[in-house]
């Protein structure tokens, strides 16, 4: 597919994150006014909940723009999902005639306050990046034992906090916990030290499953709305002590930051490729009818206190062993009930060199071989220090992007039971 051109100039640049093709579904503010719905659009945020109450957006069922979130359309399901894009794609195309009555409601982004897209309701995070487990098994088991015996035959994942979730540019307090060298005899509780970012995908579940009732992978790939960037972050030395016997609990229960703009899953279509050939046959029920992952080149920036940012790691989503819709079929085997806003992280992506691994703990090869950065060197993250994902897809003349997911850690407390 080649460049929708718009009316919106700014839309028409090759490189612009937001063209017409995109469309991606925000909420933003201005001036400390309400929350509201907004889709990005060149430089500009397009006022979709205004255009809905003026009439000029009128969907079946609807309204559904009215709230600070886009729950409520994504609920509405794929035909108004559909219909949605259709009419805005007209309202904004170039030469459109309904251009003077649409301008108004264009507010610049450089001037918007933007919020969480939508509310979280569940949260899971999954493990299934191939390289990403493969590098982290073989610092803590050996190469022989790398990847448990499940992992070539399961979307191995857990169940984390929707409260945890915000949104790029939320400040991220390093944690306390209790940690546990293998030289002490006992654990102590103490700030994080070894404090690190996964590069992640996030699915936005915009369909609801029946309690009781699994579904397929085509099903599972129709009920995603969208997806965002997503760093999940992570407290290795917290993890190292409590994840045996349940996993992960206390080490990923920080914050899970996600970028502001929901990318149709519509969006990306031409962006579809299929997961690697397998070395195991997976069970029928996980088996993809076509191309379930897309091709997005995805980057880590590391950027210190009053410094100069190095990029850290670039890799690419089609990096995946799994797929989102191949995760989300899975998560419905037990019968368990998937809702409207539920999110799933795709697990670290990472590539097969060095300079493509998606978290400190493997680019510092677990703190042995510390990187360069502007200025000095890491093994994990520093206090004050600012990490930001990006990710894109490069059509015909034009780009699809998420906005930037970005996170500043700022110090522990100095003591968080200080009252």
């Amino acid at each position: 597919m080649p460049l929708l051109r718009s009316w919106v100039e700014s839309a028409n640049a090759p490189d612009h994150p937001f063209p017409l093709n995109n469309l991606p579904c925000g909420v933003f503010s201005l001036d400390g006014e309400e929350p509201r719905c907004g889709v990005a659009i060149g430089d500009f945020v397009l006022d979709v909940a205004g255009l809905e109450e003026a009439g000029l957006v009128a969907l079946p069922g609807g309204p559904f723009l009215d709230v600070p979130f886009w729950n409520d359309l994504m609920e509405a399901g794929p035909v108004v999902w559909a219909a949605f894009r259709d009419r805005l794609t007209a309202l904004l195309s170039d030469g459109a005639a309904e251009r003077a009555a649409v301008e108004p409601f264009l507010v610049p982004l450089a001037g918007a306050t933007l919020h969480m897209p939508f509310l979280v309701s569940e949260y899971t995070d999954f493990y299934a990046g191939r390289h990403h487990a493969t590098n982290v098994g073989t610092m803590f088991r050996g190469a022989e034992n790398a990847l448990p015996p499940n992992w070539l035959h399961i979307p191995i994942g857990y169940n984390g906090r929707a409260s945890s979730v915000v949104v790029s540019g939320t400040p991220v307090r390093r944690p306390w916990g209790q940690i546990k060298g293998p030289d002490d005899a006992a654990p102590r509780f103490a700030p994080s030290a070894r404090f690190d970012i996964e590069l992640e995908m996030g699915a936005v579940v915009g369909q609801p499953s029946t309690h009781g009732q699994p579904v397929t992978v085509e099903e599972a790939d129709a009920m995603i709305f969208g997806y965002v960037l997503l760093n999940d972050w992570s407290a290795r030395d917290i993890q190292a002590w409590e994840y045996q016997p349940l996993g992960p609990f206390q080490a990923k229960a920080t914050a899970t930051t996600i970028s502001p703009w929901i990318v149709m899953k519509a969006a990306l279509e031409p962006f579809r490729t299929s997961t690697p050939a397998r070395e195991k046959p997976l069970l029928p029920y996980l088996h993809e009818p076509r191309p379930m992952l897309y091709d997005i080149a995805l980057e880590v920036a590391l950027t210190p206190e009053g410094g100069t940012e190095t990029v850290i790691a670039r890799t690419n989503y089609a990096e995946m062993y799994y797929s989102a819709a191949q995760q989300l079929a899975h998560h419905t085997t037990s019968g368990c009930a998937m809702n409207v806003g539920d999110l799933l992280g795709s697990g670290t992506i990472s590539g097969p060199t060095k300079e493509s691994r998606g978290s400190l703990l493997e680019l510092s090869w677990g703190g042995k071989e510390p990187f360069p950065v502007a200025g000095g060197t890491r093994s994990f993250i520093q206090d004050n220090d600012t990490l930001t994902l990006r990710g894109q897809c490069k059509g015909d003349g034009y780009t699809i992007g998420f906005g930037e997911c970005t996170g500043k850690v700022i110090p522990a407390l100095a003591d968080p039971y200080a009252r």
